[in-house]
């Protein structure tokens, strides 16, 4: 690997003698329904401080529409939910952690009912739709599309009123304090080192350190997240020696609203669910020629299905709802109604242009089922985490449901282990310089846009194994560049961060050389056996560590 990418330990240069200090027991970075579930349950034992890289609504979780799945129904089981995971899954899903988050996934919806959040009922029961991939309906709902944003508020209302957890919002992470310094395999994480526009650089100590930064879909051109998924958990958990996982897997969501000039937003898999039909420039509904599920397929199967719709008509594709009736439409999908709307689209007339975006990233820092990682002190949980729950395909809904189990467990393990430490919080003497290059320096804003694109182009639906050669080739190119540089701004070390994440996810589809769930390979397009087997990676002594682990 070029070396630009493993040479760095830091982003920035400093000394902690310099600088301001602030002590917590346990630190979460992020803010989505996995930090805030963790900050919630940490501050149960001990002082917790939630580090959110925007404002409140900033997350993946706040712009999920569709639902979160938990078996709520008598004709529903957890053994169906299962089932339904490990197919979409595609032989890669680890089997104990399906179970795991299946089995606790009702009492995690109930703790939300509990703490006020207003989901949809239908003769006074939650009411439940379903979403391709599941047998039955079991996906939970809030104000019909706006199911993300309900539970982020439930929980941002929670967090604000507990006594003993502050937030910091709008506050950057640059990296994870580690000890040794220079990180690596089983290294101690002390905490880590921020910035923010009005205190400057900080360092922020604690007993226990929780990583719940979402997701990167950023780093592609096409994409339903928000600008703040630009991978920093990921890349800064390299940076320390964590072990990442699965990074060749992002979900490419199959309907987001295409509208040329405007950026993308989700049409949530629940339009399907409720009955919408995909079809194409001459109306003719094509999914049931690719899949016996039709719309409902796995949502790879739908997003090359799109792809290939495109290529052989020559024109768009479009969801129809027009059958469903516009005032059922309106009702059950508000937001997205008004979305389509905005851009004088009437779904009770018009057919909605759709097209696949970067939407779910599977890969992410190796955790065990407690959310434990590799580094001593460091847990991580929600979209920047990766507990072999999803395979190589995420089951719809499947994500709010891990980042609520999981944030639970994080925060509890967390905070018994604050509780149980003794003495005071020392401050390590440490220092960490290195000589930012002068060389030519590229635009970023150029090199973040032209990563994007080729992310899109050749690291995206569809993928071969000469176009990923040349990815690497040209991502190495920036890195030389853009790496070797200090920067005193997120737009730098953001861009810095996307570059490193962009490297991994090539390096990693390079060499998984087979097709298989979201991850699809043009001159290999068959599953291989020999590749049921979960990549991960790291830096060890200043060189990039592949390893492969047999699904369990």
């Amino acid at each position: 690997m070029e070396q630009a990418y493993v040479e760095r330990r830091y982003l920035v240069s400093f000394e902690t003698r310099r600088m301001g200090h602030i002590f917590t027991d346990v630190l979460v970075i992020g803010g989505g329904a996995g930090g805030l579930r963790a900050a919630i349950e940490a501050s149960r034992y001990g002082q917790t401080l939630m580090i959110v890289k925007g404002a409140a609504e900033d997350s993946n979780s706040a712009y999920a529409q569709g639902g979160v799945a938990a078996v709520l129904d008598e004709a529903d089981s957890i053994d169906e939910h299962i089932h339904d995971t490990l197919v979409a899954g595609a032989d890669l899903c680890d089997e104990t952690a399906v179970r795991e988050v299946a089995a606790n996934a009702a009492g995690q919806i109930h703790e939300l009912v509990g703490w006020g959040a207003d989901f949809d009922r239908s003769g006074g029961r939650l009411d439940l739709t379903r979403e391709g991939g599941h047998g039955q309906r079991r996906i939970v709902h809030a104000h019909g599309d706006a199911t993300g944003i309900e539970i982020v508020r439930t929980l941002w209302r929670l967090a604000s009123s507990r006594e003993g957890l502050k937030i910091f919002d709008h506050c950057f992470v640059i990296d994870l304090i580690t000890d040794p310094p220079d990180g690596g395999d089983g290294a101690t994480v002390l905490g880590a080192m921020t910035w923010h526009e009005r205190f400057g650089p900080q360092m922020i100590w604690a007993r226990q350190t929780i990583l719940a930064t979402g997701g990167a879909g950023v780093l592609w051109r096409e994409t339903t997240n928000p600008p703040v998924a630009t991978a920093d958990g990921h890349a800064m958990a390299f940076r320390a020696g964590a072990a990442l996982a699965d990074m060749e897997m992002m979900q490419f969501h199959p309907t987001t609203l295409y509208i040329a000039g405007a950026s993308r937003s989700l049409i949530s898999e629940a339009v399907r669910g409720e009955g919408a039909y995909l079809v194409d420039r001459n109306g003719e509904r094509f999914m049931p020629n690719y899949h016996s599920d039709a719309e409902l397929a796995p949502r790879d199967v739908v997003s090359r299905a799109i792809l290939r719709q495109i290529a052989a008509t020559g024109g768009g594709v479009f969801l129809d709802v027009r059958h469903l009736g516009a005032e059922r439409f309106a009702q059950r999908f508000p937001g997205i109604y008004e979305q389509c709307r905005k851009f004088e689209i009437d779904p009770a007339t018009d057919r909605i242009p759709v097209r696949p975006a970067a939407h779910y990233m599977i890969g992410g820092v190796r955790t065990d089922l407690e959310g434990r990682t590799n580094l001593r002190n460091l847990l991580a949980c929600g979209e920047c985490a990766n507990t072999g729950l999803h395979g190589a395909n995420r089951l719809g809904s499947n994500s709010l449901i891990e980042a609520l189990v999981l944030g639970h467990r994080c925060g509890r393990l967390a905070g018994e282990a604050s509780r149980g430490s003794n003495g005071k919080l020392a401050i390590p003497d440490m220092k960490y310089a290195f000589e930012s290059v002068r060389r030519t320096e590229l635009d970023l804003s150029d090199i973040r846009n032209s990563l994007r694109a080729i992310m899109w182009r050749n690291v995206g639906v569809a993928r071969a194994g000469q176009t990923l050669e040349e990815t690497i080739e040209i991502v190495n190119f920036w890195g030389r560049y853009v790496l070797d540089k200090g920067f005193f701004h997120p737009d730098g070390w953001q861009l810095q961060n996307m570059l490193t994440v962009a490297r991994l996810v090539a390096e990693l589809a390079r060499r998984r050389t087979e097709s298989r769930g979201v991850h699809y390979r043009t001159d290999c397009p068959d599953a291989d056996p020999a590749w049921r087997r979960h990549q991960t990676v790291r830096v060890a002594d200043r060189q990039l560590v592949v390893d492969s682990i047999p699904t369990t």
